[in-house]
């Protein structure tokens, strides 16, 4: 007990990797990327207060009332636009993303393409 996992090793290992060059100021706050098996999350968050200005995930009620997605994919795409839509509204227009250790591909990079459709700029 206690001892991490090769792979959860691993994954922290990339986590910090990308965030030791990334970091959300007020002016440019950070795009957080997580993804499970299931579901997938972003938010902006300002790192010098701690604060998360906007949140979106799979699991929000948005997200639910859609019709149901045709993957995985396009479910990230949706989360994307929502979570950009979001931060447009508080006045937020450019971000830094944070892939967190996950590589830019898949959903991943669907919340990113969903974004700038939106209007959010990297």
């Amino acid at each position: 007990m206690g001892a991490l996992s090769l792979k959860k090793k691993a994954c922290l290992r990339r986590k910090r990797r990308v965030r030791k060059k990334i970091y959300g100021t007020e002016d440019r706050p950070r795009l957080s990327v997580f993804r499970s098996t299931r579901h997938i999350y972003a938010q902006v968050v300002v790192d010098t207060t701690g604060h998360t200005v906007a949140s979106a995930s799979t699991l929000d009620k948005e997200a639910r009332e859609y019709p149901k997605f045709e993957s995985k994919v396009e479910a990230a795409n949706f989360v994307g636009k929502l979570v950009a839509r979001r931060a447009i509204e508080k006045g937020i227009s450019e971000v830094v993303f944070d892939r967190n250790g996950f590589s830019y591909h898949g959903r991943v990079q669907a919340i990113a393409t969903g974004a700038r459709e939106t209007g959010l700029k990297f």
